[in-house]
């Protein structure tokens, strides 16, 4: 039975009555649109449907503006949280007057990133493991306009709660400062809610999850098994999905922000990467590490490369407000074990489960653009057999000043990232897997957003020099 077969018979055994078609847009944000499932047919699955693609940031203009977004049937599943039954799939963009992948397609790219990575012979699989964290409030009050700027956030865990009154009472349980991490209920307030999150993506095939309290208050870490490339970015993004409705049925409101608490920990998005050959893995070896030479070459690729790579790993201004408190990884160095480096080599018992983790990269990536950037980074290093110097094997928060003189250091702005980015990207245009034209769609879509930022006045301000 072919697959648009299947999910033909699964809308007629489970009662579906709307089939929803999500693809993600360039700035990493989930999109849909929705059909009855009455009109479904094996056209529709196979070819999809039309889009206004001059409507999504950064793709089309109005003068050819139709887009079809073609689902993949291998992504589909049952809507848990929609009140008509709903079968969902995600999808990747095509011109419909050639029915290839549209280049400025970030599901697209990710396919071409893994198509050339088993063309290139130097793998035939690339897994990726995404650990991330997230703030959960109680409420969220913003405001924009010219006359009144400026944001509130509430949550019953936060220090802040201590001395408010709420219908149930105040329990005074919470964490204590600096020991927000792992800590147990009733100081952690978020238990079940993450209980439930995983129990729904268990549900959707996610496997194992392991979840735990995070470093600040109100926030939460979970870590999923890795997959493939293109898998590995739809389940993250099926992830932020889950997170979402899962907490606004308990009246509550996710964020994926790296810093939306002024001297709290932010929030990372931890990238686990391997390559497999023959089912083989490859990063295992004889040098530093355990660590094989195809490792080091490709950890090298992704240095060499760090500060263009942060214009997808780390796309937004609030990426770089976590950057800057001094305890998170700013300084492009690698090393076993090690938290306070760029790239960590975790430990591994079996040979099968040596993996790099990039830690600087934050959850407002798009998974499909970060994890294929890191990917062609890599494959850089491997093919011009780059040698990433000598690992770092201290607590790098502690070097000195003149120590730090030495270390290269990861973008500090948004603004740094995407020039660099513009000096250096054509590792990424290798095998066309990144057009030159997503790049400076790409680009032109963050400094617009850049360019808001920018003309905002900032609370600090009024702070600082309202009375001069």
């Amino acid at each position: 039975m072919s697959q648009v077969q299947a999910i033909l018979e699964r809308i007629e055994r489970e009662g579906i009555r709307i089939v929803d078609f999500r693809f993600t847009d360039l700035g990493g944000r989930l999109r849909h649109t929705a059909i009855d499932a009455a009109s479904v047919d094996a056209t529709v699955l196979e070819h999809g449907l039309f889009i206004d693609g001059s409507a999504v940031p950064g793709w089309r203009e109005v003068t050819e503006a139709d887009l079809l977004v073609r689902p993949d049937p291998a992504t589909a599943f049952a809507d848990p949280f929609t009140a008509q039954p709903t079968l969902v799939l995600l999808c990747s963009a095509s011109d419909p007057t050639t029915g290839l992948g549209y280049e400025r397609d970030p599901r697209a790219i990710a396919e071409r990133a893994l198509e050339h990575l088993r063309r290139s012979g130097v793998a035939d699989e690339a897994l990726f493991a995404p650990e991330l964290a997230f703030f959960v409030f109680d409420e969220v009050l913003v405001e924009g306009e010219a006359t009144r700027l400026g944001f509130r956030l509430e949550a019953s865990e936060n220090r802040a709660a201590a001395g408010r009154s709420y219908a149930t009472g105040n329990t005074g349980h919470r964490p204590a400062p600096g020991a927000a991490y792992l800590a147990m209920p009733p100081a952690d307030h978020l238990l079940d809610l993450r209980a439930e999150i995983a129990t729904i993506l268990e549900r959707l095939g996610f496997g194992r999850i392991q979840h735990r309290h995070g470093r600040a208050t109100s926030q939460c870490e979970l870590s999923v098994r890795p997959e493939s490339l293109v898998r590995a970015a739809d389940r993250l993004q099926i992830l932020k999905y889950v997170v979402h409705q899962v907490t606004a049925s308990y009246g509550k409101t996710a964020t994926f922000l790296p810093k939306p608490l002024m001297d709290e920990p932010g929030s990372h998005l931890a990238i686990n990467v391997s390559l497999h050959r023959g089912g083989q893995p490859l990063f295992a070896g004889s040098e530093y590490a355990d660590l094989g030479r195809d490792c080091l070459h490709f950890i090298a690729g992704v240095l060499t490369h760090a500060r263009a790579l942060a214009a997808f790993t780390n796309p937004t201004t609030n990426s770089y407000r976590r950057l800057v408190g001094g305890d998170e990884p700013t300084l492009l160095t690698y090393a076993a074990f090690n938290r306070s480096a760029a790239i960590r080599i975790p430990f591994a018992a079996r040979p099968e489960n040596k993996r790099i983790e990039l830690r600087f990269p934050d959850p407002t990536a798009n998974p499909y653009l970060a994890f294929a950037a890191i990917l062609m980074a890599g494959l850089d290093g491997i093919r011009r057999r780059l040698e990433p110097g000598d690992a770092m094997d201290r607590n790098v928060y502690d070097l000195r000043p003149e120590e730090l003189e030495e270390v290269p250091r990861a973008a500090a702005t948004l603004e740094e990232a995407l020039a660099a980015l513009e000096a250096d990207h054509d590792f990424l245009l290798e095998g066309e897997v990144f057009p030159a034209d997503l790049i400076e769609a790409y680009v032109a879509v963050r400094r617009r957003e850049l360019a808001r930022v920018a003309r905002t006045p900032h609370p600090v301000e009024f702070q600082l020099w309202f009375g001069l």
